[in-house]
């Protein structure tokens, strides 16, 4: 599973998780820094990538849309970064059962 992290998302989330999650990003790495969210969502669905996001636009749009790309909604509000690789790390059966559903989605996690 590969995960896209927004822009409201550390870039370290990428090394904290790559145990679990590799091949991922951060939008600034992939070169999204500050891009538009339909840019962001294109670019996650012809790689391959599951969104990452604290954004609730992200959480609209997979409403609307649906997948792929889908989007794994982070609730936790102002929190660190070990908090979020911590609640993803934990949740990890989750995202990959998630990931493989054909009718989902969005995975709202907190």
């Amino acid at each position: 599973m590969k995960l896209l992290f927004d822009e409201n998302l550390s870039p370290r989330l990428v090394g904290l998780l790559a145990a679990e999650f590799p091949a991922s990003e951060h939008v600034r790495n992939a070169g999204l820094a500050a891009a538009p969210d339909p840019a962001v969502w294109s670019y996650a669905a012809a790689k391959s990538f599951v969104i990452v996001s604290k954004d609730s636009d992200f959480q609209h749009r997979a409403l609307l849309l649906g997948h792929p790309p889908k989007v794994v909604w982070v609730r936790l509000g102002n929190c660190s970064t070990a908090a979020v690789a911590a609640l993803l790390r934990g949740r990890q059966t989750d995202l990959l059962t998630f990931e493989a559903d054909p009718v989902v989605s969005l995975l709202a996690v907190s």
